[in-house]
């Protein structure tokens, strides 16, 4: 199943990519804001699964600066570093042994079109596969894991590398927390809507040329994996949010080293999922 937030609106995307008001189909029994859908999550897959023959507007038919981040509240952002072995070795970094855990503050999300506003220093770009959480749990096996993801969504973990190197300790989360900083979208899509959901291709584009393409079977800890060693340690609560990792192909990993500019367009995508698009703009 396809879920999008459109104008602030809880939508589904049937198969004939009608899009479809839940609030108004259901009499008001689920609410406009898909944030509250997450703790519903099983009821309202049951509820949808009548859906997938209604009528709608057509997915094309939705302007661009209609679509909003499917997860725009969470309670806990989680990110993960180095989580491709590419990536890691263009850091200057070994694989790790743990997974590198980090946050982006809630106010860096946004929706997956529009513009960037650049801060001074250097802003890099890092296509992720996101999940978010649709079933709570605490200690969850990775075979389990998959059936407490709501779904996919394809975001951007946007870096300011100077901030982020900040010493005499890293200040990760400073650096990528930037207003606009984690796009998220357009789209949520169930993992039963793939043949492999730890197989997805994703990538990113600056005016057009390639800058990553990747396979989420590349992960060092997949999906699953990281699941089960974040909720080892805290409770995972639906709509939490999880950025999972960048393929290599990021500015400071080239040479010469390269960052955003005014005026670059990025353009982000999962394939299944869907791509975002954003127009970098001045702070001045």
């Amino acid at each position: 199943m396809r879920f999008a937030n459109i104008s602030d609106r809880l939508k589904f995307v049937a198969a004939s990519d009608a899009v479809i008001d839940i609030e108004q189909v259901s009499g008001g029994v689920f609410s406009t804001r898909i944030q509250d859908a997450y703790g519903r999550w099983d009821e309202l897959l049951r509820f949808c699964d009548d859906l997938e023959t209604a009528d709608g507007p057509r997915l094309a038919d939705i302007a661009p600066t209609e679509f909003r981040n499917p997860a725009p509240q969470p309670r806990q952002v989680f990110a993960i570093g180095l989580n491709y072995a590419d990536h890691a070795a263009e850091s200057n970094f070994n694989v790790p042994e743990e997974p590198p855990v980090f946050t982006k503050f809630a106010t860096s999300l946004a929706g997956p079109y529009g513009t960037v506003t650049l801060p001074p220093g250097k802003v890099d770009w890092e296509v992720e596969l996101v999940v978010v959480v649709g079933r709570p749990g605490y200690r969850i096996a990775a075979a389990e894991a998959w059936s407490h993801i709501a779904g996919i969504s394809v975001g951007q973990d946007l870096s300011e590398r100077v901030r982020q190197t900040v010493g005499p300790a890293a200040q990760f989360s400073m650096g990528k927390s930037f207003p606009g900083f984690g796009p998220i979208g357009p789209l949520l899509v169930t993992p039963d809507e793939f043949e492999n959901p730890d197989d997805l291709e994703l990538g990113c584009l600056i005016n057009g040329e390639q800058m990553q393409k990747g396979k989420t079977s590349d992960m060092v800890f997949p999906v699953p994996e990281l699941i089960a060693r974040l909720s080892a340690i805290t409770p995972l609560l639906p709509g939490d949010v999880l950025f999972t990792g960048t393929p290599a192909g990021v500015g400071i990993g080239r040479t010469p080293q390269r960052f955003l500019a005014p005026g670059d367009e990025l353009v982000s995508y999962v394939r299944g999922v869907g791509e975002m698009r954003h127009v970098m703009v001045s702070d001045n």
